[in-house]
């Protein structure tokens, strides 16, 4: 018990007061409607989005005739189905499923005890540590953005869903080098930085998060993989 409560709660603790802390310096100083939202109203008026609209462009193109070729799918549409699809992906019960499914392959291939728990392990600590802080931290969601999905009634501070996927895609690059698969040298970047940074950017551009919520989000994420790879995936011969 004792280690436990030295390596995993102790900490835990501390980066929940970290994280709370950091949160309610963030809307002391920026206030509820902070200069950082000012480039993400930019970049969605810049797509044809006004706060008030479902999705749809400020200007609708007129009707095509039946003798016009359509033209390809436009950025705007283009961009907006790769973000709901990183945003869904992100989701509660697609990550507890997510997650849970991990561990099965993981023991599937590898019968290792302590790699099979890794991926649970990572996300149950970075949500023991997001529901901690944003309950002390109380963030609303930006301001006079447009955002097509309702969210959900925590703290925008810090992005549940980018912590969450920080620390599970990392946790997942962490068991591919831990027993050796070929192609990690590829497959870990796209998994510690190239799918959570779209999770990220994804919050961001449907108005769901100010950016300084993912950046916390991002450094949980990693900080709870951190704890995981040194308690579990870094001592010790796998055990079976």
């Amino acid at each position: 018990m004792r280690p436990f409560l030295r390596s995993i709660v102790v900490p835990g603790l501390g980066a929940i007061a970290v994280l709370a802390a950091a949160g309610r310096v963030a809307r002391l100083v920026g206030g509820d409607d902070p200069v950082e939202d000012r480039p993400v109203r930019a970049l969605q008026a810049a797509f044809g989005h006004r706060p008030d609209d479902d999705g749809a462009p400020l200007e609708p193109p007129a009707p095509l005739e039946p003798s016009e070729p359509r033209e390809p799918t436009e950025p705007r549409e283009l961009l907006d189905r790769v973000t709901s699809s990183l945003s869904w992906y992100s989701g509660v019960p697609q990550t507890i499923a997510n997650g849970a499914f991990w561990c099965a392959v993981t023991w599937w291939l590898t019968r290792d005890r302590r790699s099979t728990v890794a991926p649970g392990a990572a996300l149950a600590l970075e949500t023991a540590c997001f529901v901690g802080s944003a309950a002390l931290v109380g963030r609303p969601r930006p301001l006079g953005v447009w955002r097509p999905e309702q969210p959900h009634a925590t703290s925008s501070f810090p992005s549940g869903h980018t912590a969450a996927a920080v620390a599970l895609h990392t946790t997942l690059a962490d068991l591919l080098d831990r027993h050796g698969v070929r192609g990690a040298r590829v497959l870990g970047p796209v998994l510690r930085y190239g799918i959570p940074g779209g999770v990220a950017l994804s919050r961001i551009y449907r108005g769901q998060h100010h950016i300084s919520d993912t950046v916390a989000g991002a450094l949980l994420g990693r900080w709870s993989a951190a704890v995981v790879r040194r308690e579990l995936l870094s001592t010790g011969r796998p055990l079976r």
